[in-house]
């Protein structure tokens, strides 16, 4: 993938021509968004889905003022006319580039690179690079979500996602482990060539189902997508709303919800939600286990606050492992996530055929304890899972035979009687921490501060969700003494 690499870093340095014009680095990964898609739009042979006058070619032949006028109404039309993707990319779009000298030189730059062999090598995995670069920048703000590529593809191999099933993401950001599942089919169908025409129809328009947020990390999404020739569903909305219960059940749920409380501390508007909460992982994993098919699975990456949390914690906790066994907890390292301080594990859980006792046992891998630091200077590899890989099993449900590793080892099984004593708390460790415990060792300050940061919008909004509550309940009461 050299010429892929190289193009990627030649797009990454043309960041510097709009920083100048006081452009920040999402806002660049946006705005080379639109400008790609009609250039690859143009290198894949669909302008088709374009209108005429609204293509690369019309907008590459202008120069300066002329161009920025033609560019500033291109966005404006494509957000209204074209294929519905087309639209859904550009919906609300406006530039935030400032000088049409500016614009010009991004233009001509892009034009010059190498979209032949870019081509020959995947455009999907040119852009995916992008979004990795701009994730690895701390100042992008960007890691909130992007989900590191060696974490996303061990996720996927452990669940072995088929042809035929409805995969979803309720978080689904720029799409990374959509399309990673998709990529695992591709492999294992000869690229679907093993499908009959209906369903490798289904795999292109039906399998990939999800749903993302913040309107200019769907475009990113929507653009991922369809660079790897998928028309899948990952619609712009908030799962927590009423909307994400018109989320189709799913077969598989890879995920990684957004850390944090929701915004302004209110709860989900959502009225199948037994356990009301303004924290948005406990929301997202009620929402993931109630939306699987009997005997669906699911990976989601969740921080430890969940396995610990008290009062609502610990009922969603109990559902959880009521209505899905509950088989496996993956402790991850810290520093894995890009520009975040929190402390995450994998739940990995299989939604049973009733509703009651479907957890016997949880085996807990710890791959924190004494674990190396991650970082630029260390980047977590697919090697580093290795022998969770071998602990896990084949069987993604969790059902492979399994030995326990004892006090010395990382990998541990604790039944749900030995949970239930705990309280129902998950957060298990059982390793010394070898590592020495220097000042030298603790975490960079902006690590410590994300961290920090985070508990405190946590207790934030949980505070204001039992406000929330209390005002309700009081309501009631008083209009129940009224009547």
């Amino acid at each position: 993938m050299t010429i892929t690499h190289d193009i990627v870093q030649k797009l990454w340095k043309l960041c510097t021509l709009l920083r100048n014009d006081g452009v920040t680095y999402h806002q660049y990964v946006t705005e080379l968004t639109y400008i790609l898609f009609l250039k690859m739009m143009e290198e894949t042979g669909n302008e088709g889905q374009l209108p005429e006058g609204y293509r690369w070619g019309d907008l590459a032949k202008l120069k300066g003022l002329e161009q920025m006028e033609a560019y500033r109404h291109l966005l404006i039309h494509l957000g209204t006319h074209g294929s519905s993707r087309v639209q859904a990319i550009f919906a609300n779009a406006g530039t935030i580039i400032k000088q049409p000298k500016t614009l010009t030189d991004l233009v001509t730059e892009i034009d010059k690179l190498d979209w032949y062999s870019a081509r020959q090598e995947g455009l999907g995995d040119l852009y995916e690079g992008l979004l990795e670069k701009n994730a690895g920048e701390t100042k992008s703000g960007a890691g909130q979500y992007f989900t590191p590529r060696p974490l996303i593809d061990v996720i996927v191999k452990l669940m072995k996602p088929e042809a035929g099933e409805v995969i979803q993401d309720p978080a689904a950001g720029t799409g990374g482990f959509l399309i990673a599942a998709d990529r695992h089919i591709k492999e294992t169908t000869d690229d679907f060539f093993d499908l009959s025409t209906e369903q490798a129809e289904f795999q292109r328009n039906q399998a990939i189902t999800g749903m993302e947020l913040v309107q200019d990390t769907h475009r990113l999404c929507l653009m991922n997508l369809m660079l790897h020739s998928l028309e899948g569903g990952v619609v712009y909305g908030d799962t927590l709303s009423s909307a994400g219960e018109h989320l189709p059940k799913a077969n598989l749920v890879l995920s990684n919800p957004p850390f944090g409380s929701s915004s302004g501390g209110g709860l989900p508007s959502r009225n199948d939600f037994l356990h009301p909460t303004a924290n948005k992982q406990l929301a997202f994993l009620q929402h993931i286990y109630r939306g699987l098919k009997r005997d669906g699975r699911a990976a989601v990456v969740l921080p430890d606050n969940v396995l610990f949390e008290d009062n609502t914690g610990k009922l969603v906790r109990q559902e959880l492992m009521n209505k899905c066994s509950l088989h496996t907890i993956l402790r991850l390292p810290t520093g894995i996530f890009y520009a975040q301080g929190v402390k995450t594990n994998v739940l990995f859980f299989t939604r049973g055929q009733e509703d009651e006792n479907n957890t016997d046992a949880v085996w807990v891998y710890d791959l924190r304890t004494n674990a190396p630091k991650f970082g630029k200077r260390t980047p977590l590899t697919e090697a580093h899972f290795d022998d969770f890989l071998e602990a896990y099993g084949e069987d993604p449900h969790g059902r492979s035979q399994r030995q326990d590793q004892g006090e010395a080892g990382k990998w541990r099984c604790f039944t749900r009687e030995e949970i239930a004593k705990r309280g129902d708390n998950l957060d298990i460790t059982w390793l010394k921490d070898e590592s020495a415990s220097s000042a030298e060792d603790l975490p960079e300050p902006d690590v410590i501060a994300a961290q920090i940061m985070n508990n405190l919008r946590l207790a934030l909004g949980e505070m204001e969700a039992l406000s929330e509550i209390l005002e309700s309940t009081a309501d009631q009461e008083s209009t129940e003494t009224a009547e």
